[in-house]
Order: structure tokens, then sequence, then C-alpha cells
């Protein structure tokens, strides 16, 4: 892979990484699209990252349906696939790591501790190994992206690190590799989470900027559903993840909760036109 690159570069082509775990849906489908829009050449990776999973968590029946992957990347037309194994990644007596300190301590950091340690870990190996222009991102895991994005430029990354749109269900459910775990009645009430944001949403377009106004409204609906287990319903500064108590600058809407055993994330993005205007976008 190191070598292909090398010969990427010096041919000037303009080159994209989309990492993912595999398990691959639409959503990692609207990356490779974007990539392939902006770059000559696009790899994914699929590495199912054993550093970002918790002891009680789910790294030994996170879904692997690596067949099925492969013939998605080549519908979508990706050029390269890497595939390495763990000991690739991570050979004998690894004890290097990267943590964005702060960002990485909040919300899903602080309810899975070392999570973003490992992610942050194998992005910046991927991209030390791949050495892309562009990599490509999901705003569904929003603390995520913007833990990436602070690591690329604080330690004067070439990359682009680039955040694309959710992609939802007819019904609104984020798509997530872990959808798959619902059962039908768990996964009927995942939808409480789309009802949840589009209830904020209403309320910051009649003028709603107050945070702990609208998180009440959030918690009440959410409140509906009995079969959801929350973990978090917080507006938070879209950059430093820190909470507001009024809506006044580029802001997320964050929701985490578990139905069953499946916990799920889910967010909608509040920014400001520059004529001031609010703008939101699930």
């Amino acid at each position: 892979m190191k070598e292909f690159a090398r010969k990427q570069r010096e041919e000037n082509r303009i080159f994209g990484l989309v990492p993912t775990m595999g398990a691959l849906h639409a959503g990692h489908l609207s990356l490779i699209k974007q990539a392939r829009q902006q770059c000559s050449s696009v790899v994914a990776s699929i590495f199912v990252n054993p550093t970002q999973f918790g002891p009680s968590e789910d790294f030994a029946k996170y879904p692997r349906t690596l067949s099925s992957d492969i013939e998605k990347l080549e519908s979508a037309v990706v050029h390269y696939l890497f595939l390495p194994e763990a000991k690739d990644i991570y050979p004998q007596n690894y004890s290097t790591y990267v943590n964005v300190d702060g960002l990485s301590e909040r919300l899903e950091g602080r309810i899975r501790p070392g999570h973003f340690r490992g992610v942050s870990t194998v992005v910046m190996k991927l991209l030390q190994i791949v050495q892309p222009q562009f990599a490509y991102f999901g705003r569904k895991d929003a603390q995520q992206a913007a833990i990436i994005s602070r690591m690329a430029k604080d330690l004067n990354l070439d990359a682009e690190m680039v955040t694309c749109p959710i992609e939802r269900e007819p019904d609104g459910l984020a798509m997530s590799s872990r959808n798959v775990y619902l059962n039908p009645s768990d996964r009927q009430s995942a939808t409480v989470l789309h009802r949840t944001l589009q209830a904020a949403q209403l309320l910051l377009q009649n003028g709603t900027r107050d945070a702990l106004s609208l998180q009440s409204a959030m918690h009440r609906v959410l409140k509906e559903e009995p079969r959801a287990k929350v973990d978090y319903a917080e507006i938070v500064d879209a950059q430093t993840f820190e909470p507001l108590t009024h809506i006044n600058r580029k802001a997320y809407v964050l929701i985490a909760a578990k139905f069953g055993e499946t916990r799920l994330l889910d967010n909608m993005l509040v920014d400001f036109s520059a004529g001031g205007q609010l703008t939101s976008e699930l």
C-alpha cells in the first residue's frame, strides 16, 4: 500500500481515502461518491479496529460482511481496497498512541474511555500508510469527525479531512452498521431519535435559542419511547463540544441512546448564514 501510494504521488494523482470498518451501507457509499467527485483515485480501507472497543463492547460480534462489502465497493467504482490485518496495524509490542486531549474526554469519550484514542491512532496510521490528499468521514459520528480534524490540524498533516452529511433511512433513522443488531421492535423505537431532532429543529426555526429549553423539549420526546435508554441529549459548540447555554454560533444537537443492546448516535448541525439566519441540517 505504501509503495502504491508513493507511485500515485509521483504521478501527481489526487488521491482520496475512505476509512471504514466494513459492514458497508449507503452512508459509506455516499462518502465514496464524494471522494470520486474530488479525486482521480479512491482507496477504501476495511479494518475493524480493536483499540477503539472497550472490554464490554461488541468487537467480537461487530458485523463482518467482506464479500458483500467488496461487491458494493466494485459497484461504487472504488479503485483500490486496503485490507490490513491487525498484526500489520499493531505489530508485536506496539506501544504508541495518539490522543486529542480534552475533546476526546467529553460525551462519547466520557462514556467510552479510551475509545477516541483508538480512533485517532488508527486514523493516523491509515493516513501515514495511504498518504491521501483527502480523507472522508460521516457526520453521524460528529465528535469523531471533529477529533480527527483537530488531530490533522494540530499535527500539520497534509491531508484534508472532509466531513460528509448523514444518510438516513426513509423513516429518518441515521444509517449505521449497528442498525443490523436491532430487532423489529427496537428498530421501530429507534426512530424516536429523528423525531427528537425534528422537534428541536422546529423550536429553533420558531426562534428558540436557549439550549436548556431545547434539551428539556428533547427529553420530553425521548421519554415517550420507553425502550430508549438515553445516555445524553445535549447542545454543544461544534468545535470544542463544550455545552452551550445559548445558541449563537455553530453547534451540534447530539443524542446517544440504547435500544435493547444496540447503542445509536444521531445529531443535527446548527449554523448561521452570512446574514445571521439560522440554518439546521439533519
